[in-house]
């Protein structure tokens, strides 16, 4: 059997005072598939950044096997000194890496690679950190959370890509079926150690249940056998003075072991403040429709939303989820049909942004809504530290700024904050966002249990099996179709998951509430306007620009085919690689622009 490529030996490392990993141990072997899981705050991120070389530990030993290549994908990518979204995915190579994967990778991911890196959304930079991190093909694979912020498509096809390599893996996630598809053993980090399952994730959960009660029964044996030691120190005979000695020090060993034990985390404890009973009809939407430019977003959509539906929206990034999401809520009037909202509603709305709490208010200004000590959760009367505690929060986090707080402790806040209000309406855009595995356990009972009705926006494809009544899809080109039961119903009665969009113009999710007056006019008068002398102008002279682009495309490709240049010139290839970027993407604007004049020559022509 081949030795491991990278292993971790009693690792210790301590921040604050507080010990974070006490003898954490971890072996990667040839294409292996691990995940690592463990509550938030286990230390998880901070011990694959320890196997990635990235920080050291205080003790411990890490071998890694020479001639080994590691790429690690941090949870937030630094763009430093890099100007292009393909800089810097070229960036991550090696001597004997191949250029051109960058590039296919970025433009399988949705990213030309000419992306200003200064300007990448969320979803953009994980692409482009993605690509940095899968084009080397290494041997060892260190993947913090890659799906977020990424929309269905692309989190299936980062699961088919992973499941072609070769590269040994090591993956930290919250996507319950990511880890199941990918996952062949599991580490479990818990209280600063680890323990290894050789099964896939989808073992994980009765592994834990099992190793947690083993464990308390082991306690209540210890704390049994304390408790004879003591009746035997009170009562017991005392002729031999060398036997009560002994019997004493183990007695103080006992103890010092009850006391130096580390109980699990406990877990968080969520009931949400029903309000009054709504009436049956929660929403009833016939042929709603919004349009934004020359796009429809929402096409004569109809739906019938009653009291105690679960109902998943679920669709790419740009399709129109929160669109469709504010419309139902009544947020946004739609341009045509009619929208009703059913009697008696009281909604919460936990938003993908967590904009309801201000980043400079502390743990417990945002609880007590910047009064007092207490907190009113099911018509009682609570202080903000006991309630607190059912969240996972420390007494002395509740002065602590919420800037401070990490993307779990951020959720969970929120959670604790639209669970503590009353409601019979819940509406939550990516509620999974940052949660831990138990976390998300918990707001799945919670959801299943609560008796009003829920309208959820997701891409975690577990959390609606477990959760959704129906789901709405989006099938492209504004049209969404409503499909009983969780998302893999979906799959199978649709013959096919949520496909990418394809339009050439990528709009953005979030979108003005309605075009302006303005606007409006500006579009009917576009329509009626004839060609000026500029649009007439380009339509003659935009056919030679496009063929002078086409062999300036040409001449630059023929440069990058010389295998030698990479190496023997990197400069000219960075500067070659970035110009033919520019020049494709001026050649796309030049076409559309024309491809748009066209069109609106043939239009007048034809009116």
């Amino acid at each position: 059997m081949a030795p491991p490529l990278l292993t971790l030996q009693d690792i210790h490392l301590t921040f604050g005072g507080t010990p974070l990993l006490e003898g954490a141990e971890l072996s990667i072997s040839e294409g292996e598939r691990l995940c690592l899981v463990g509550r938030n705050g286990s230390g998880k991120s901070t011990f694959l950044k320890i196997a990635a070389g990235q920080i050291e530990c205080d003790s411990g030993k890490r071998f890694i096997q020479p001639g080994t290549t590691v790429r690690y994908l941090p949870q937030v990518p630094d763009f430093d000194d890099h100007k292009t979204a393909l800089d810097y995915t070229l960036s991550g190579l090696g001597p004997g890496d191949e250029p051109y994967r960058a590039q296919y990778l970025l433009e399988q991911l949705g990213l030309s690679g000419a992306e200003d890196v200064s300007r990448l959304s969320g979803g953009e930079a994980r692409r482009a950190a993605l690509a940095r991190a899968l084009a080397p093909e290494p041997d060892i694979l260190l993947l913090d959370e890659p799906t977020n912020h990424l929309d269905l498509p692309v989190i299936e096809w980062l699961e088919e890509e992973l499941t072609s390599l070769r590269s040994a893996i090591v993956l930290i996630s919250h996507d319950r079926r990511f880890l199941e598809t990918i996952s062949r053993s599991t580490v479990w980090l818990d209280r600063g150690t680890t323990r290894l399952m050789n099964k896939g994730f989808s073992h994980f959960e009765v592994w834990r249940d099992e190793v947690l009660e083993l464990e308390e029964l082991e306690q209540h044996k210890l704390d049994r056998k304390i408790v004879r030691e003591e009746h035997w120190v009170r009562y017991g005979v005392t002729a031999r003075r060398k036997r009560n000695m002994r019997r004493m020090r183990e007695l103080q060993a006992l103890r010092q072991s009850r006391r130096d034990h580390r109980a699990a985390t406990g877990s968080v404890t969520m009931t949400a403040t029903e309000g009054t009973v709504s009436g049956k009809l929660v929403v009833e939407a016939k042929s709603i429709g919004k349009r934004y430019a020359d796009r429809d977003i929402v096409k004569d959509f109809s739906s019938l939303i009653q009291r105690g539906d679960r109902i998943g929206l679920v669709g790419p990034n740009g399709a129109g989820k929160t669109t469709l999401l504010n419309m139902l809520t009544g947020k946004l009037p739609p341009d045509h049909g009619s929208m009703r909202l059913g009697a008696n509603l009281q909604m919460m709305t936990l938003d993908q942004q967590r904009s309801g709490i201000r980043p400079d208010w502390t743990v417990k200004e945002v609880l007590t809504e910047g009064s007092g000590d207490m907190v009113e959760v099911n018509g009682q009367q609570r202080h903000v530290i006991g309630y607190m505690k059912d969240f996972l929060f420390a007494p002395e986090q509740a002065r602590s700024p919420v800037s401070a707080l990490s993307g779990g402790e951020r959720g969970r806040l929120m959670l604790a904050v639209a669970l503590s209000k009353p409601s019979n309406f819940l509406v939550l855009d990516e509620p999974t966002n940052d949660l831990d595995l138990e976390t998300l356990e918990l707001l799945q009972e919670m959801l299943t249990g609560y008796n009003g009705t829920v309208l959820i926006v997701s891409h975690d494809r577990d959390f609606l099996d477990r959760i959704a009544t129906s789901v709405v899809v989006s099938e492209g080109e504004g049209r969404w179709q409503e499909y009983a039961g969780g998302y893999s119903d979906m799959v199978a009665q649709r013959g096919a998951g949520v496909s990418a969009l394809r339009e050439s113009a990528k709009a953005e999710e979030t979108r003005p509430s309605q075009p302006s007056r303005k606007e409006e006019d500006a579009a009917k008068s576009a329509k009626k306007r004839k060609l000026s002398f500029k649009d007439k102008h380009a339509l003659e002279t935009l056919p030679n620009k496009m063929l002078a682009l086409q062999n300036d495309i040409q001449s630059a490709e023929s440069v990058m085919a010389d295998p030698k240049l990479f190496t023997g010139n990197p400069e000219k290839f960075q500067k070659t690689m970035a110009r033919l970027s520019e020049l494709q993407s001026e050649l796309e604007a030049c076409e559309e622009q024309w491809l748009e004049l066209e069109m609106l020559r043939e239009e007048l022509e034809g009116n």
